[in-house]
């Protein structure tokens, strides 16, 4: 056999687990399907803001509102499947007197979806490209991923087809402090945080993958 025809051979199989491994990957990407889509609303109940550090939490008052789009149809890739366009400032006041102001920064925030259950009609994935602005007496701050001017913040969230509420998860997510000033060590620069709170999507959705 000539080494020409031995090489020949050898490239085939290599060229077609290429192209099979590309079809595959393709498929994996392209199969949520998002109905109606387009614009949507969402709007919380209580919103809490948790330093997991030191235990230092501030829970804030309806409404948490956001707003932005879906993409409508199927075969849709589940990186960027929604986009959060608006978040209207949250104001937190408390018990003992300061108020604290939680503001959207460097938006679009992304919706990005992982995982369907068709058992439960629940889908799970994740907010992205977050950065908000913590501002309160003698207190500020920045909320982030990797860096205070970073905007990787990321937070897991869980939608039900059935009731139409996106859920905020307070594991898997990369959020931290950064920028601390004041604040009397309730939270710290470097600090991990996590964010509660559970939104009612309008309309409602019908988010399915594989």
């Amino acid at each position: 056999m000539s080494k020409r025809r031995a090489r020949s051979l050898l490239a085939f199989p290599a060229a077609v687990l290429t192209a099979l491994l590309g079809v595959t990957t393709v498929l994996a990407a392209t199969t949520w399907t998002v109905r109606p889509g387009g614009p949507v609303s969402m709007k919380s109940g209580r919103f809490t803001l948790t330093d997991t550090a030191t235990g230092a939490a501030l829970t804030c008052p309806p409404p948490s509102t956001l707003s932005g789009t879906l993409k409508s149809g199927s075969g849709l890739s589940a990186a960027g499947i929604g986009s959060i366009t608006a978040v209207h400032s949250i104001f937190c006041p408390t018990p003992l007197g300061p108020s604290y102001t939680l503001r959207a920064r460097d938006l679009p925030w992304r919706l990005n979806m992982l995982s369907y259950d068709a058992t439960t009609g629940v889908a799970t994935g994740s907010l992205s490209h977050l950065q908000i602005a913590f501002s309160g007496t003698a207190c500020t701050a920045v909320i982030d991923g990797t860096g205070g001017a970073a905007s990787d913040g990321t937070v897991k969230v869980r939608y039900t087809n059935s009731t139409g509420r996106l859920r905020t998860r307070t594991t898997g997510g990369n959020l931290h402090f950064y920028h601390v000033r004041g604040c009397a060590g309730l939270i710290n620069t470097g600090d991990p945080a996590t964010i509660s709170a559970i939104y009612t999507m309008s309309p409602v959705q019908a988010i399915t993958g594989p």
